[in-house]
């Protein structure tokens, strides 16, 4: 038997985050897909959510609602539909939900629907207790996609800082 045999290549240098760059996903059923500037972006069935990243679609997830298909969701089929979506992304490691408009627009009703602003913000309340996924409110889909760009280029650079942490030291 050949002793010089490794059965697997290991690399003895860690991998620096400037060699990789992580690629945004955007759900196929999004229609209005936010746009990337900073990551290169890719359409993909996600199975729940819709944003994550390439290689880490089962460990970070994001549903972007504007403030009309928020308000619609707060009341009865799409209420249900949407905290079963909620539920699903409990699972997942990173979760946010990306609100793009302002708390602002919530509280003085500037949308189209009969619910009171104090019903919408209780729901996002116990979206946040109930299924522990953080709201983050994002004024324009400019900024939004900025963020969701922060979100992947921090989670995969902590990945890549873990996965370095596997690589034996160098013996002088």
């Amino acid at each position: 038997m050949n002793s010089s045999f490794k059965p697997y290549s290991v690399r003895r240098s860690p991998v620096r985050l400037c060699d990789i760059e992580p690629v945004v996903l955007v759900d196929t059923r999004e229609q209005a897909p936010l746009r990337f500037t900073r990551l290169r972006s890719e359409r993909a069935t996600l199975t729940t959510g819709d944003y994550s990243f390439a290689g880490g679609e089962n460990q970070l997830c994001i549903e972007r609602k504007s403030i009309p298909d928020f308000v619609a969701c707060c009341m009865g089929q799409n209420r249900e539909r949407f905290f079963r979506e909620l539920q699903r992304m409990s699972g997942f490691a990173f979760r946010r939900l990306l609100i793009v408009g302002t708390e602002l627009e919530i509280e003085t009703g500037q949308y189209r629907s009969a619910i009171k602003p104090s019903s919408v913000l209780a729901t996002l309340s116990s979206i946040e207790v109930r299924f522990l996924v953080p709201v983050v409110f994002k004024p324009d889909p400019l900024s939004a996609a900025r963020k969701v760009e922060d979100w992947v280029w921090w989670y995969a650079r902590e990945i890549v800082l873990n996965a370095n942490k596997l690589i034996p030291a160098r013996k002088p």
